[in-house]
C-alpha cells in the first residue's frame, strides 16, 4: 500500500536517494534544511522529493526514485501529491532540471510548461555529466500553476 510521509527529522538519512537527482551533497545541503521532504513508501522506501518556498513560487528541488523502482509510477505519484499538498496557496510550482531526454518529457507530461533555459549551467557547475550517451549542459526551468 502506497503511503507518502512528510519527514521532519534526520533528513540527511535520505541522502543516498537524494543523490540520484542531485550531483553533490553540498548542493542538496543548500536546500534540504529549509525544504519540505516527502518520502514515498510502498512496503519499503521507493522515492523522495524536496520542495522549497522561494517566495514567489514553490520549487521542486529534488525528485528521486530508487533505481529498482523507476518507471513504475512512483515519481508521478510524488509529483501529484505535492500538487495537491501545495494547491490553493496562490503560488505556482517550479522545477529546474538538466536538459535531459529522460526528465524533460516526464515533467511536461505532469503538466509543467517550459519557461526558460540557463545555458551551460550544468556543465559549468558540475563538469561533464552524461545521460544515455548525451552530455547535459543546460538547466531548463518549467512551471505549473496550482489550483
Amino acid at each position: 500500500m502506497m503511503e507518502i510521509r512528510r519527514i521532519f527529522e534526520n533528513k540527511r538519512d535520505f541522502m543516498p536517494l537524494l543523490l540520484l537527482a542531485d550531483e553533490t551533497e553540498s548542493s542538496i545541503d543548500a536546500y534540504l534544511h529549509r525544504g519540505d521532504l516527502f518520502a514515498l513508501y510502498d512496503n519499503t522506501l521507493r522515492g523522495v522529493c524536496v520542495v522549497t518556498d522561494e517566495g514567489d513560487c514553490f520549487e521542486l528541488q529534488n525528485l528521486a526514485v530508487d533505481t529498482r523502482f523507476q518507471r513504475q509510477g512512483y515519481g508521478r505519484a510524488l509529483v501529484n501529491f505535492i500538487f495537491e499538498h501545495y494547491a490553493g496557496r496562490q503560488k505556482p510550482m517550479r522545477v529546474g532540471t538538466g536538459d535531459s531526454p529522460n526528465t524533460v518529457p516526464f515533467y511536461e507530461s505532469c503538466g509543467f510548461v517550459f519557461t526558460h533555459r540557463v545555458v551551460d549551467y550544468i556543465f559549468d557547475r558540475f563538469g561533464p555529466i552524461y545521460e544515455n550517451g548525451l552530455m547535459l549542459r543546460d538547466k531548463v526551468y518549467f512551471v505549473k500553476e496550482l489550483r
